[in-house]
């Protein structure tokens, strides 16, 4: 967490060490970006809110500034892996108090706690920390840590990366603190209609505007990451190269201002208040760094020559000592005769009379004095080379000496001006993320949707924005999803396979991309602002906390009854199913009738019991609606298509089939079925006439084929290619 610089830090994230205080009714949290200067705190009511906290921020280490319950800390340790240190000492300085005079006084002590353990681990300037800020969570849209891994917003389940994720689609940003700021916008969604529909105009501005954006898009190409720049010159370990990357980033304000001031209709006034160039800052690093700044600043060259007289100077009379030596070894060459006598220096002799030991015969006695003796050489020193040596050393030392004086002159002036670049750095990567949305809205055919109060809920051929991105266009069938304000609740029936967890988790992105100001994949919408998503979707058990599918489901549906209100939106995927067929069934409509009469909440659920869609008559708020499929030549088409009213079939054991099962299986699996569905008593396990095989020869093929299918990462193949792929494995099966 108070990591700097260096490669322990991914230029899109942020660094989050932060803190947390508990009282007798609630918990005081603080964090802070040591590399960025951010600083924020709120209070947090639960185990579960700091857990949502702690995930969003990707937090590594948290400061514990009181007695915190032992559970609160075993489950953090469980989840989140984090590195737990201690702080209960409260460092009342000038500097933290200043940081900390527009919070709270509840949420005080806990960042004072935070800023005096930076204090203690540090030993050096916190100057470029920004005034702590104090936040509110429900001020955001509140997604819970279970329902961002399930409709995996910042990490694949599958693969814990970026790739395949709601970030990786609508990250087009060209900074690296522009990155930061959209995984920020990820994890907060806006909830005030006001705060979404400006920066819906702003996209909107952006995306008429395609000639001013691509120059936009360039011109951000060389902005470097100010916020940690900033960092850096006030920990004191800014270099030379870091100044050229400021002063390069300050010159692209004046051309991000004309292209704002060219579009502007009211919509940039006030972001262009926070893009203003820093001429000042640009004309002192133009005047005194030198463009080809070495690392380190210890080494010389770092200022321009013009600078500082006396610099001049002393450049000079090292630039003459130089021109001495050469006129020197030019003279001694004459004098002795030896052609290959030169004059070289080393950092522990200094400067010396090279002669190779076949030519010291040819040396006058006495000429020069001995200094060194190697195997090949001698090495020798005169009066003359002893005066010039000394003129030099002590110019470039006393160069040395003035050049880094100089840097840390410049460096402080710099650092007068941290507050006017964070200020610039937020305006700068807030463009950035609008010309992202932007962009991918041009991309993907995305629109602008509209918001309403009166809970109407009308998507027309929505498309799932990551899978479209995948899949390509042309491939993805649209679906739509309709709830006026006296339709609560859609209970969603069809197969495995057929679509209806896609549907579901395409409805809680597109209300997520939303509510951050993007424009969304769909011909038109119409949407209510909500204030929570909770989400049960996908059926892993929690192996880290040692507990079982269906304690998972029962727990994360508790906390979406018991939280959601009517402005909320709950999507519950097959609830129910992981315990005995008639317990889920029970459960699941108990649970449909509560939202139906309590809750009152946008939800979608989707079920395999058929029996519940009977519902609809009894539940007025309640509407059926099903997978689309239909049977061609005894083979089962899922067409991925919603249709109002209920499904008739499962088609679980075509789906079996499409999974390769064994033939045999799937006949006794069809027999069996018949038998149930005309109401008999399960039929007697049929005669073993001979074992049935999973590996039986029968299936090789298929075995094969299913092989192949699995290798195949269709990620990485064009449109083309798994054409071919497909081609190629259904000829094996034909």
């Amino acid at each position: 967490g108070t990591v700097m610089e260096g490669k322990s830090l991914s230029a899109k994230e942020n660094n989050y060490l932060a803190a947390l205080a508990y009282t007798d009714t609630s918990y005081q949290f603080a964090y802070v970006d040591l590399s960025t200067g951010e600083l924020k705190a709120t209070e947090l009511t639960d185990e579960a809110s700091i857990l949502n906290e702690l995930a969003a921020l990707q937090s590594k280490e948290l400061v514990l500034t009181s007695e915190i319950p032992a559970s609160v800390i075993e489950q953090l340790e469980k989840r989140l892996g984090l590195l737990f240190s201690e702080e209960k000492e409260q460092l009342e300085t000038t500097e933290f108090l200043f940081l900390t005079k527009e919070l709270p006084e509840n949420l005080k002590n806990v960042t004072l706690k935070l800023l005096t353990y930076l204090n203690k681990t540090q030993k050096r300037s916190l100057d470029h920390l920004q005034s702590a800020l104090s936040y509110q969570v429900d001020h955001f849209l509140s997604i819970d840590y279970y329902s961002k891994f399930n409709l995996e917003l910042i990490q694949s389940i599958r693969t814990g990366k970026k790739q395949g994720t709601l970030l990786w689609l609508l990250d087009e940003t060209k900074t690296a603190m522009g990155g930061r700021l959209l995984k920020q916008w990820i994890d907060r969604p806006l909830i005030q209609q006001k705060q979404i529909e400006a920066r819906q105009n702003q996209v909107e501005s952006l995306l008429k505007a395609f000639f001013e954006r691509a120059d936009l898009q360039e011109i951000l190409k060389k902005v470097y990451d100010l916020e940690r720049l900033a960092g850096r010159v006030a920990f004191g370990s800014v270099n030379g190269r870091d100044l050229l990357q400021l002063k390069t980033s300050l010159q692209q304000v004046p051309f991000i201002q004309t292209i704002l001031t060219g579009i502007n209709e009211g919509q940039w006034t006030a972001l262009l208040k926070q893009i203003t160039p820093l001429e000042d800052l640009v004309a002192l690093i133009e005047r005194g760094i030198h463009e080809e700044a070495p690392l380190q600043i210890t080494e010389g060259n770092v200022i321009k020559t013009g600078y500082n007289a006396q610099l001049d100077q002393y450049r000079e009379a090292m630039h003459s000592g130089k021109k001495w030596l050469a006129e020197l070894e030019a003279k001694e060459r004459a004098a002795t005769g030896i052609k290959n006598l030169k004059i070289g220096f080393n950092r522990v002799f200094g400067y010396y009379i090279e002669i190779t030991k076949a030519n010291l015969v040819n040396l006058p006695e006495g000429r020069y004095e001995r200094k060194q003796t190697l195997a090949n050489a001698e090495r020798f020193i005169n009066p003359e080379l002893k005066e010039i040596e000394t003129l030099i050393l002590e110019a470039e030392e006393k160069s040395v000496d003035l050049e880094y004086q100089l840097f840390l002159e410049i460096r402080e002036e710099v650092k007068k001006s941290i507050t006017r670049l964070q200020k610039l750095a937020h305006g700068i990567s807030t463009l950035d993320v609008l010309q992202s949305f932007a962009t991918i809205s041009e991309k993907y055919q995305y629109v602008r949707p509209t918001f309403n109060q009166s809970h109407t809920l009308k998507i027309i051929d929505g498309r799932h924005p990551v899978v479209e991105k995948v899949l390509g266009h042309q491939e993805y069938i649209p679906n739509s999803i309709e709830m006026d304000a006296e339709t609560f609740i859609l209970l969603i029936t069809g197969p495995n396979m057929s679509g209806k967890s896609t549907y579901m988790r395409q409805l809680a992105l597109t209300v997520i991309m939303a509510q951050m100001g993007c424009f969304i994949p769909a011909k038109s919408a119409e949407l209510p602002v909500f204030d929570r998503i909770f989400t049960r979707i996908g059926a892993s058990d929690d192996l880290i906390a040692g507990q079982s599918t269906f304690m998972v489901e029962m727990m994360e549906a508790n906390q979406a009854l018991q939280q959601a209100t009517p402005d909320s939106l709950i999507l519950f995927d097959e609830l129910g199913r992981g315990t005995a067929t008639y317990d889920g069934m029970a459960l699941a409509q108990a649970i449909i009738e509560y939202i139906h009469q309590n809750v009152q909440a946008k939800t979608l659920f989707s079920t395999h019991y058929h029996e519940l869609t009977p519902l609809e008559k009894e539940l007025t708020h309640l509407r059926n609606i099903h997978v689309g499929a239909v049977e061609q030549e005894g083979e089962v088409v899922f067409l991925h298509k919603m249709m109002a009213g209920p499904a008739d079939k499962s088609y679980g054991i075509h789906v079996a089939k499409i999974a390769g099962l064994p033939k045999k299986l799937l006949e006794r699996a069809d027999y069996l079925l018949v038998a149930l569905e005309n109401g008999e008593q399960a039929p007697k396990v049929a005669p073993e006439v001979e074992q049935l095989s999973l590996f039986s020869e029968s299936n090789e093929v298929e075995r094969e084929v299913l092989g192949e299918l699995k290798a195949l990462n269709v990620l990485e193949m064009t449109p083309m290619d798994a054409l071919n792929a497909l081609h190629q494995l259904q000829k094996k099966v034909k």
